[in-house]
This record gives structure tokens, sequence and C-alpha cells, in this order.
């Protein structure tokens, strides 16, 4: 263990979102995606599950169509 002067100064731990690298994605998901687009998938799910989500208790939920993407 070192005193505080000899000890090199630890850099930031926060990184911008912007900064981080994006990868271009997988062809089977952004087929997926284009079909799912196509299809209105995200508002035939939300028609369906309307009446499972509340109005106005609790925190806003993720809508049906990207929880089900998130669950494949």
């Amino acid at each position: 263990m070192g005193t505080r002067e000899k000890r090199a100064e630890q850099e930031d731990l926060w990184v911008a979102h912007a900064e981080l690298a994006e990868a271009p994605g997988h062809p089977f998901y952004q087929r997926l995606n284009e079909l799912l687009e196509a299809a209105r998938f995200d508002e035939f799910v939300e028609g369906r599950c309307a009446k499972f989500y509340a109005a106005k208790y609790g925190r806003p939920s993720l809508t049906p169509g990207i929880y089900i993407r998130a669950r494949a």
C-alpha cells in the first residue's frame, strides 16, 4: 500500500452511451423485425393485451411487442 501522493488517480468509470460501439445486428433479427412491422404485429398484440394493462397504476410497462421480442 502506498501513500496517496504516489497512487495514480483512477479514471472515471462513466461512459456515455453515445461513445459505445454499435453492432450492426444479426440478419435474422433484422428480417424478423421487418416482417413483424409489415404485419403490424405490435398494434395487434397491444389490442389483444389491452385489458390486462391498468391505465394509471404503477410504473409504465413495456409494450407487449417489445416484451415478446425480449423473451424470445
